[in-house]
C-alpha cells in the first residue's frame, strides 16, 4: 500500500513546497534576470517535470525551456555553450552524475544553476547556487508520485518568482489535490486489463501529463504505451486506431479543449476505446473527472488521477505495483 499512501500525501506535500520556499523566490527572481532562456537537466519523471516547465516558463514567463542532453556533458565530452542560460537540474534524488555535471559544467561556464530536488544534501542540491526543496520527505514507493506532483508545484512556484508574482495563486492546490486522491479508477481501467498497447494524447500545458501517464503505465503495468501531442497524433500515429483500440485522453478547459474534444470524438467514430480525463464536458467512454483549475495549474491536479489510474490497472492486471521489475529507486546514469 506504500504507493496508495504516498498518493495520499500529495495534498500536504504541495503545500509544504510552496511554504517552505517562499524566501528563496526573491533571490530566484535575481539570479533568472539577466537570462534570456533556461536549460534544465533531468530525466524520467523528472524529465515530464521538465516538460511542464517547458509551457509554463514559456506561456507564463516567455522564456525559451530547452531539455538539455546530458550525454553530450558525459560521455561524448562535448558541452554546448550556456551563454545566457540559467540552468536547471531536476532530479528527485539528486544522485544522477550526468545530471550532476550538467550544473557543474554550468558553474564553470559562469552560469547561475538551480537544483529542484527531494535531497538538500544530495550531490546535485551541493552543485547547484540555489536549491528548492520538494519536501516530500521519504519516497519508498518505486514509482514516483508525490515528487513528480511537488516538481510540478516547484516549477509552478518559480514561474511566479520569474515575474514577481504572489504565491497565492496556488492556495488553491492543496484542495483540489485532495478531491482527486481518494477516488479508486477499478471501473476506470477494466477496459485495459487485457491490452497491450494504447496511446495517450494531450495538448499544451499537459504535454507533462501524457508522457507521465504513458511513463507510469509502462513501468507498472508494462503496457507499451505511447504519448503524443494531439497535433503529432494526426500526423501519422492516428493511423494505429482501429476497433477497440485504447486511447487515453487528457481534455481540460482552457485553450485546447475545443481540439482535444474534436479527437475524441473522432476517435469514437473510429470505434476506439477512449479514456478522456477532463474537468469539464469533454466526451469519452469513459470519463475520469477532475477538478478545474486555472489551465496553466491543471497537469498538477491531473497527477494524482493519473497516478492513481496506473496503480489501480496494475493491480488489476494480477502485478504488485510495490516491486515493477527491472526498477530501483535511485538510478544512476553516466
Amino acid at each position: 500500500m506504500t504507493m496508495l499512501s504516498e498518493i495520499a500525501e500529495q495534498p500536504e506535500v504541495v503545500a509544504s513546497v510552496v511554504d517552505a520556499n517562499q524566501q528563496k523566490m526573491e533571490r530566484v527572481e535575481q539570479l533568472a534576470a539577466d537570462c534570456t532562456h533556461v536549460v534544465i537537466a533531468a530525466r524520467g519523471t523528472s524529465d515530464n517535470a521538465a516538460r511542464y516547465a517547458q509551457y509554463v516558463w514559456g506561456a507564463q514567463n516567455r522564456l525559451s525551456v530547452g531539455l538539455t542532453t546530458p550525454s553530450l556533458f558525459g560521455p561524448l565530452a562535448s558541452p554546448p555553450s550556456l551563454a545566457d542560460a540559467l540552468v536547471v537540474g531536476i532530479s528527485q534524488s539528486g544522485q544522477s552524475p550526468d545530471l550532476v555535471e550538467v550544473l557543474a559544467e554550468a558553474g564553470r561556464q559562469g552560469r547561475p544553476t538551480l537544483a529542484i530536488t527531494n535531497d538538500v544534501n544530495s550531490p546535485m542540491a551541493d552543485t547547484a547556487e540555489i536549491v528548492i526543496d520538494l519536501c516530500a520527505r521519504e519516497e519508498r514507493a518505486i514509482a514516483a508520485t508525490k515528487t513528480y506532483t511537488s516538481q510540478l508545484t516547484a516549477v509552478a512556484l518559480l514561474s511566479l518568482a520569474f515575474s514577481g508574482g504572489a504565491p497565492g495563486k496556488l492556495d488553491v492546490l492543496p484542495d483540489a489535490i485532495a478531491r482527486t486522491t481518494g477516488t479508486d479508477m477499478i471501473d476506470a481501467v477494466s477496459g485495459l486489463i487485457d491490452v497491450d498497447r494504447c496511446v495517450v494524447v494531450g495538448r499544451g500545458f499537459h504535454q507533462a501529463t501524457i508522457y507521465e501517464w504513458a511513463l507510469k503505465l509502462q513501468e507498472l503495468t508494462y503496457l507499451l504505451s505511447q504519448p503524443f501531442s494531439a497535433a503529432d497524433f494526426r500526423h501519422g500515429p492516428v493511423a494505429v486506431v482501429e476497433e477497440g483500440f485504447p486511447v487515453l485522453a487528457v481534455a481540460t478547459a482552457g485553450p485546447t479543449l475545443d481540439e482535444m474534444t474534436t479527437l475524441v470524438t473522432d476517435m469514437q467514430t473510429r470505434n476506439a476505446h477512449v479514456v478522456t480525463m477532463t474537468d469539464s464536458d469533454a466526451p469519452g467512454d469513459v470519463i475520469i473527472s477532475i477538478p478545474e483549475v486555472e489551465p496553466w495549474l491543471s497537469p498538477i491536479v491531473a497527477a494524482p488521477a493519473l497516478q492513481r489510474f496506473a496503480h489501480d490497472l496494475t493491480v488489476a492486471r494480477g502485478i504488485d505495483p510495490e516491486t515493477p521489475r527491472g526498477l530501483s529507486k535511485v538510478t544512476h546514469t553516466r
